[in-house]
């Protein structure tokens, strides 16, 4: 079982990364000083392998309660949130139960959301599913609901107290999911490793037919880098933004479509793509470096266009990101494989440019 410390003072944890290593959260609840009572927080796509988790928690002779919600970005909101509140308090869960996210991230972003808030902060561990919360959600704190308004505009910051990672939950994934998970793997070349964005170039087809050790890489990798960049800049004062490339555009081609076309991944890596077709446009990479982003995510089966969406109502979504600070966006940009900068200085005709070539 490999283990990555995130450094943050007193809010330090492991994320645990094996196969098969669900038993070992009973043992650390045991372990650790909480109430032997958990709320395990699972989408109904993850919820007939909860057995897995409940089990040894029997063993240990902790007690537990499931709330399963819809699986889908549609189930992360505060309706839906309100429904668990309630279950935790007919359950009796008090400041030292856990709850436990067991699914992807949605399941992920809404139960550390519930686990910040509920009696003012109760303990939380993200047992992510999906390649895409393993590599990205889970990691770094950030929980979130939705308003209909925007992705993620309702949240807190709050750190787990472990992320464990079973490389074997991704067994049973549809291929789409591995593929949307992949829009963020690759995201960790391009901000920080273009050795690692090398590795993705050569390992492709292993990576889409699952090898077991290419994939732990992958996974491991892209934790040690996000966790590095967390251990430095918790809550997004400054570092933290580059974990955001492609993400402006991603969340308005979810938003206009309803979060319903694309999945997050699919919609990251339109967005990257945008993001460097503005950077060569910048005048900061060659169009040889937007071509061999393409081809990457081209070879892992990854979209690169999100066709029929307005461009001027996406242009005026992108002012509904999170780093827009005094009407001006924070766009995340490429310099270099590995090497990415933050501007606010972007011109209104070269962003509707990128737009309207990944909107075609």
């Amino acid at each position: 079982m490999e283990k990555i410390r995130v450094e943050l003072g007193a809010d330090s944890y492991n994320i645990f990364i094996g196969e098969k290593i669900l038993s070992n959260i009973a043992k650390f609840i045991a372990e650790s000083n909480f109430t032997k009572k958990a709320l395990i927080v699972a989408d109904s796509n993850t919820e007939k392998f909860c057995t897995g988790l409940t089990a040894p928690l029997e063993t240990y002779g902790i007690n537990f309660d499931i709330a399963v919600i819809p699986a889908g970005e549609s189930s992360k909101n505060l309706r839906v949130a309100e429904k668990i509140y309630t279950r935790a308090i007919e359950f009796g869960l008090d400041r030292k139960s856990p709850i436990i996210a067991f699914g992807g991230g949605v399941a992920g972003d809404l139960a550390g959301f519930i686990a910040a808030t509920y009696l003012r902060g109760v303990p939380f561990i993200q047992v992510p599913t999906t390649l895409l919360a393993q590599v990205d959600s889970s990691v770094g704190g950030k929980t979130a609901v939705n308003h209909e308004l925007g992705k993620n505009l309702i949240g807190a910051f709050y750190q787990p107290k472990a992320v464990f990672i079973d490389i074997y939950t991704l067994k049973t994934l549809p291929e789409r999911e591995i593929k949307c998970g992949l829009g963020e793997v690759v995201k960790y070349g391009i901000i920080s490793d273009e050795k690692f964005f090398e590795y993705l170039e050569l390992n492709a087809e292993k990576i889409l037919n699952r090898d077991v050790e290419v994939l732990t890489y992958i996974i491991k990798r892209a934790c040690e880098i996000k966790a590095a960049v967390v251990s430095k800049d918790e809550k997004e004062a400054g570092l933290r933004r580059i974990l955001n490339f492609g993400h402006t555009i991603a969340h308005a081609v979810e938003q206009i479509t309803n979060y319903e076309k694309y999945r997050h991944g699919e919609a990251v890596a339109v967005g990257m793509l945008g993001a460097a077709l503005i950077s060569c446009a910048m005048g900061k990479i060659t169009f040889n470096d937007v071509t061999r982003l393409k081809n990457l995510l081209d070879k892992l089966g990854l979209i690169t266009r999100c066709e029929n969406c307005d461009v001027e109502e996406m242009y005026t979504l992108t002012f509904r990101d999170k780093k827009t600070v005094g009407g001006k966006v924070n766009w995340v940009l490429m310099e270099d494989f590995g090497k990415v900068f933050i501007t606010d200085e972007v011109p209104e005709v070269e962003i509707k440019k990128a737009l309207k070539i990944i909107a075609s």
